[in-house]
């Protein structure tokens, strides 16, 4: 009888056995998750001179979020040296109830003392008219004689 000899050594063994895995991995796709690194709402800007320019921003605004589903928020206001002011606003998701906060009515003037203020009216009376079924067509703005400054919306039905 004749004893046959392995023409594989245990070194040879080993090194096809590392270059078989080798060649496995090579053949595996490799993916790695993506990461996220930064993530920010879509955002608008407006320049505007006075306090219904602010409104017709606030309105440009809010059909410009509308698009992502969401609302605008004002996120600053600065004054510019040549007298005009410039607003950006976030586009932030909509609460489950758009509803304003206090009772409001915008068939009623309302005294406003900051840009922000006006803004919060103006978005309540937008909350308003589309939850009742009619859209905010008109505002005028009045500055009284004692300096504070009154605004006035009025829905209209669609």
């Amino acid at each position: 009888m004749t004893t046959m000899t392995s023409r594989f050594s245990p070194r040879n063994t080993r090194l096809a056995t590392v270059l078989a895995a080798l060649l496995a991995a090579a053949c595996t796709p490799q993916y790695s998750a993506p990461e996220q690194v930064q993530s920010s709402n879509p955002s608008v800007t407006y320049k505007y001179r006075g306090d219904q320019e602010l409104i017709q921003a606030n309105q440009s605004a809010m059909t410009f979020c509308n698009q992502y589903r969401s609302v605008p928020r004002a996120a600053n206001i600065t004054n510019s040296s040549d007298g005009t002011k410039t607003v950006i606003f976030d586009c932030v998701a909509m609460a489950p109830a758009a509803a304003p906060q206090q009772s409001f009515n915008p068939n009623l003037t309302y005294n406003y003392r900051s840009d922000q203020e006006l803004l919060e009216a103006s978005r309540n009376a937008e909350i308003y008219c589309v939850n009742n079924g009619s859209q905010r067509t008109t505002s005028s703005v009045v500055t009284n004689p004692d300096g504070s400054r009154t605004v006035t919306f009025q829905c209209a039905p669609r």
